[in-house]
């Protein structure tokens, strides 16, 4: 119980933090609606609640639980209803699999989120390139509807050349 109540607190600051840095950047952006609502389904019990159980500070715990369950109850519910993810604008209809290109206002929250996300998880490692190092490394840029794919990648581009502050300038004005 103990480990719980600290997995708990410590889960809430990651969270909060994580949630001030991408308000930061979608302010930035010129996108302060979508900066103030980010990642707010993250307090919901469903995927809180999963998470300070699996919280491990270093990375997202939504592997640990899909390690143990085959699955994330957290992160169904959390792509599900967040516009910032690609896996959000992905349907199925009549036996088909239909990728659909995000509006560029929520790629470029991605942008903000993935930068966020590497600076908390990294804290002292994180540098301009490690959010576009961390998507050309994975295996979900096999996934991404190529045009969003395209576009995410130029705008990681773009950070990883460029300091945060003009980055975001250069992107908010594309």
């Amino acid at each position: 119980m103990a480990n719980y109540l600290i997995n708990f607190f410590k889960h809430l600051n990651t969270v909060n933090k994580h949630r001030f840095l991408v308000c930061k950047n979608c302010f930035a952006l010129g996108l302060y609606f979508q900066g103030l609502t980010h990642d707010l389904s993250k307090y919901s019990p469903t995927e809180f609640l999963p998470s300070v159980k699996y919280y491990s500070g270093t990375h997202s715990p939504i592997n640990e639980e899909r390690q143990e369950n085959g699955y994330s109850t957290c992160w169904l519910h959390h792509k599900g209803i967040n516009k910032h993810h690609w896996q959000y604008w992905v349907d199925f209809e009549s036996g088909q699999i239909e990728f659909i290109d995000p509006p560029k206002k929520y790629v470029k929250e991605m942008v903000a989120d993935r930068i966020a996300a590497c600076m908390v998880y990294q804290k002292d490692k994180y540098h301009n390139s490690s959010a576009l190092e961390f998507l050309e490394n994975s295996i979900e840029k096999r996934f991404i509807p190529e045009k969003t794919y395209l576009l995410l990648k130029k705008y990681l581009q773009i950070v990883a050349e460029n300091d945060l502050k003009t980055a975001l300038k250069i992107i908010k004005n594309d």
